[in-house]
């Protein structure tokens, strides 16, 4: 295999900001094709329900579905598919869950409330969803840390039924993935994928109740349909390709560095992943330590076109600089490959995931660290964070008015709304004022 140039940039460079925002702009504009067939996809699930599900699961999924309960896998499969695990599956995965699990624990939200002078109580009430779908992509494709990462918090937050959808082409499906399913407490699972998934989990069918919110990835029709239904359900994000930009200040094995930018070239062609470095001749030895590994890898072709559309070696003055960069990126992972990452974290603003120090490398986070591996991706980390339990929960707020608060606070709405000229909303308050 040939040697490949990635993108060289200089942050001291009059024209940078304009390079960087072409090597970060990537085309999200939708396929307008493809968004009116998921629209009728939709539309006809809407209207015909489960006999819709079994028609769009038989015709994309190869299979002869007669009956939707043919879809449902029973709690004995999932059960079966766990204890069939060779015991070192088994081992890490009860691992990550157990991982996962302990950190969802510390993000509760828990309600609370206080008193005022006059008696009158105010706070908030969290409670969980009632009910979430979890959409899990299948057929060869295995991905049971996602399944972990999506439906422990749920589980974690209270979240009283989880149903998952999972395609499963020719009637295959990966005990790997309804192991993990087993492992997080699902409580149904069911063996269709697609923009007909979605739609049956957002409207419900005879069978399929509807859901509160939908989350876990798919393919460009999955990730359509949830645009449409997003309204009449919440969804977690509509996730870009996979990120990674690295820090280093020049002093981490340079094969490490390599290989932690595979880690996310390898997901796709549209993957990207940069290194940021104040060392020239370090950013030399990470492209020669590119060349020499990448032959050895199973995706090679893949990481070599991700990195050579998508990819960037950026040299900067200073950690400082190298931090300003980062944050223009707002990138979904952020490797702190230093030799102080708390003193330059404390300089990070837009990140989804933080990892810190020559040791961590990203791959721990996508398995088993412990933080979920959901997060925002195309910059979107300046105004979104990675899911968590807080996702699968709810805010009321709580008012609860003593007489000599309604008599206070009644003088002042008044007064508010006679301003907007909403004479109900003024007397409403009124009645409650104290009378001499």
């Amino acid at each position: 295999m040939s040697d490949i140039n990635i993108t060289r940039l200089d942050a001291s460079s009059a024209d940078f900001i304009r390079q960087l925002d072409n090597l970060l702009a990537f085309d999200k504009a939708d396929d307008l094709e493809i968004h009116q067939r998921v629209l009728a996809i939709i539309t006809d699930v809407r209207k015909n329900g489960d006999e819709a599900v079994i028609e769009y699961t038989n015709r994309f999924d190869h299979r002869s579905v007669k009956q939707i309960s043919e879809l449902e896998l029973s709690p004995e499969v999932l059960k079966s598919a766990w204890n069939g695990l060779p015991a070192e599956q088994a081992q890490a995965l009860q691992t990550a869950a157990d991982r996962v699990r302990a950190y969802a624990e510390h993000q509760k939200m828990e309600s609370w409330q206080y008193t005022e002078a006059d008696g009158t109580v105010l706070g908030q009430k969290i409670t969980p969803l009632d009910r979430v779908g979890l959409y899990v992509p299948g057929g060869k494709a295995a991905y049971p840390s996602s399944v972990l990462m999506n439906a422990i918090p749920a589980k974690v937050a209270g979240v009283g039924e989880l149903i998952m959808v999972v395609p499963a082409p020719h009637g295959e499906t990966n005990e790997l993935v309804l192991a993990a399913a087993y492992l997080s407490g699902i409580d149904r699972v069911f063996t269709m994928g697609g923009a007909q998934a979605v739609a049956a989990l957002a409207y419900g069918t005879e069978t399929i109740p509807p859901v509160a919110k939908i989350v876990g990835p798919g393919n460009i029709y999955v990730a359509t349909a949830k645009k449409l239904v997003f309204g009449q359900v919440g969804i977690d994000m509509i996730a870009g390709p996979s990120e990674i930009l690295i820090i280093c200040d020049g002093k981490t094995n340079p094969d490490w560095i390599a290989m932690d930018l595979f880690s996310q070239a390898e997901h796709d062609e549209n993957a990207q992943a940069i290194l940021i470095s104040t060392d020239a001749a370090y950013l030399d030895a990470v492209e020669q330590s590119i060349n020499k590994l990448l032959p050895t890898m199973e995706r090679a072709e893949i990481i070599k076109t991700s990195l050579t559309t998508r990819g960037a070696l950026i040299k900067v003055s200073n950690l400082n600089a190298a931090a300003d960069v980062a944050n223009i990126i707002a990138p979904e992972h952020l490797e702190l490959s230093v030799e102080d990452p708390e003193t330059l974290c404390k300089n990070i603003r837009h990140a989804g995931a933080i990892f810190m120090g020559r040791y961590t490398a990203e791959a721990l986070g996508d398995y088993c660290a412990g933080p979920n591996h959901v997060l925002p991706t195309s910059s979107t980390a300046r105004f979104s964070s990675p899911l968590g339990v807080y996702d699968f929960q709810k805010r009321s707020s709580l008012i609860n008015c003593s007489k000599a608060g309604a008599d206070a606070l009644g003088k002042t709405a008044s007064i508010l709304a006679r301003g907007e000229s909403l004479t109900a909303h003024a007397r409403s308050a009124e009645f409650r004022i104290k009378t001499d």
